[in-house]
Formats: C-alpha cells, structure tokens, sequence
C-alpha cells in the first residue's frame, strides 16, 4: 500500500485530495494537517467523508513518513519550506509554486522572486497527457493551474498534430466557477456578491498563461478569465488559426488521436441532443476533460473546447493520477467515477 499525506487537507483541492485517497484500493492515508483546524475531525470540515475515516487534522509542522505527501497549501508557503517536505516522502505539490521551470519567468508572472530556485528544474509539471513518461520516474511534481489545464488540453491535439498556425495570435475565453477562489473568504466570492454573475475579472495577463507559453510552446497566446454562476467547472474556448489547408477532417485525426493516447480525454461534437459540446456541470467530481472544436474553412479560424472540474483534473485529480504514474499503478486506479446526470 502507498502511504499517503495531506498537508494543507482543510481546503477545496485538499478535500478531494482526502476523498480520492480514502477511495484508493492501492493508498493508506495516513495524515491529513491543518493549522487552523488543528485537533478537529476532518469529516467536520468535510462532511461528505463522514463515516470515510476518523482522521483528526494534525499539526503540518510534524509530518510522518509516507510514502507521497501532497501539498495543498496557499501559493507561496510550499516553496518556503520544500526541503522539510522532501524529507517525509515524494512530493506532489498541488500550487504555483513549482509549476515554472524559469526562475525569471516565475518572477515576471508571480511579482517576486523564487524563495528555492534551485528546486524547480526537480519538478515535473504534473499534466500526464504532457509529460507521462517522465512522471513515471519522478520524485517531485508540481500541480497543474486549473484554467492552464483547461487551455493546454484544448489546444493539444492542434498542438501535436502541427496545426496550428503560431504567427497568429491565440486567446482563450476561460469561464470558472467560484471553487477556484478557494475555500479562505474574499470579497469576490461572497455570495452575495458572486452568485448570478457573469464578471470578466482578467482580460489579460493571468498567471495560468505562464503554464500554457511553457508547455506548448505558444509564444503568442492570452487568457481571458471570467467568473460565471457555477461552484465547480471551467470552460476553455480557445480560438486559433490553423495553417492554410487544414480541414475538418484533420481536426477530427488529431482529437481522434488525441483521446485514443489518453484516457481521460472525450471528444464531445455531436449533431443531436443537448450536449452538443463539452459542458463542465456534468463532470463535476469526474477526471475526464471533454474536448470540442469547429472550423470556419474560410478563415482558417478553429474553436478549440475543454470542459473540466476545475477541482479533478484541474487540480486533485491529475494529483492523483501522476502519482498511479508515479508508483507503477494504472493511471485510471481509483479516478473512475465518470460524473452525475441530471445534476
């Protein structure tokens, strides 16, 4: 069995983090911290994990040996104390703070410099359907940021199928639900203030952006960022050229390749029906990331779709899926719920 441990466990990510492990046949999850509800069950903070476990929330100052510690702390405070993390086990760091290769860039995007520079060439980004075979030998991945998740996988089949016309320039339209604000109160995710609202809260400059210009290379791209009426879910509409010729056949050969490579992706484009296109409502709790796309052949304009949990594969669940990669398990062990509907 792996032995598993949660630090920063009383969040939304490090909830699911607790109810992914707790249904794991290959995991014992032996920890579980958090400062703030120190002592507490952790099913009073989580309450669909009531009768799951009896796991009380101990001081993240004192971690136990495992083998695999997930951190699901604010950005900034895992890179603070990395060394004393790598002690316990293998790390799989759910924030920003790995996520960078470039100490520069990670400056440029995040207002400050790296406080454990030299730890970020040891991490390996934590998107399976980007770096699959490296995470089968690693012993430190970074987490994914949801929105990039979102764009990345979007735009990955045009990626690898060469598509892509790179002198044009890419912006992604990300609409998210209120859970990417995090479990700690803000103005902006106030209920009053968030519910029923449609509010463009970054047309530009996002630090997710970083993610995408390093994992595939797009030099020229931008995510605008807006907060819809949902809890959970996040909607990429990426919209790209692609190279003169292209037609519809040939998207349909890379998104065909594309989920026949990985197992958590699904094309959705149908003719009938409801769910024409990808919507995130119904993959709430699920690790899939349902894809779509359409093609203008008069322009060359392509609509690339991605449809995620913005808390499963934008977050826990890809967690969880690297490290079945990482201990020699089936990628899909233990992340096979596939969803509710209606919902």
């Amino acid at each position: 069995m792996i032995r598993a441990a949660v630090v920063g466990a009383s969040g939304y990510t490090g909830g699911e983090l607790l109810r992914l492990l707790l249904g794991h046949p290959e995991v014992e999850l032996v920890q579980a911290t958090s400062r703030s509800k120190l002592g507490e069950y952790v099913y009073q903070t989580h309450p669909n994990l009531r009768k799951r476990t009896r796991l009380q929330f101990s001081d993240p100052a004192q971690i136990e040996p495992c083998d695999v510690v997930f951190l699901a702390l604010p950005h900034g405070r895992s890179q603070q104390a990395i060394e004393r993390f790598a002690e316990a086990g293998r790390v799989i760091d759910l924030s920003a703070d790995f996520r960078l290769r470039d100490p520069e860039q990670y400056a440029a995007w995040y207002g400050a410099a790296h406080a454990a520079p030299a730890w970020l060439g040891k991490f390996i980004y934590g998107l399976p359907e980007l770096h699959r075979e490296e995470l089968r030998s690693a012993c430190y991945v970074s987490g994914v940021g949801c929105n990039a998740t979102a764009a990345n996988l979007a735009l990955l089949p045009l990626a690898r199928a060469d598509l892509l016309d790179r002198q044009k320039p890419i912006v992604v339209d990300i609409k998210v639900g209120s859970s990417e604000a995090g479990a700690s109160e803000n103005p902006g995710s106030h209920h009053p203030e968030r519910s029923g609202v449609v509010r463009t809260f970054s047309p530009f400059g996002h630090r997710h952006t970083a993610e995408v210009i390093q994992e595939l290379g797009l030099a020229n791209v931008s995510l605008c960022m807006t907060a819809v009426d949902l809890v959970r879910g996040a909607l990429a509409a990426a919209h790209a050229w692609v190279k003169p010729g292209t037609a519809l056949k040939d998207l349909w050969r890379a998104y065909r390749a594309a989920a026949e490579e990985h197992p958590f992706l699904r094309i959705v484009k149908e003719r009938r029906g409801i769910y024409r296109v990808p919507e995130p409502k119904i993959l709430a709790g699920s690790n899939f990331a349902d894809l779509g796309f359409d093609l203008n052949p008069e322009t060359g304009q392509v609509v690339a779709l991605c449809a995620i949990d913005n808390l499963m594969k934008g977050a826990s669940g890809s967690a969880v899926q690297c490290m079945n990669l990482m201990f020699g398990l089936d990628e899909e062990t233990g992340l096979d719920f596939p969803g509710l509907h209606p919902i």
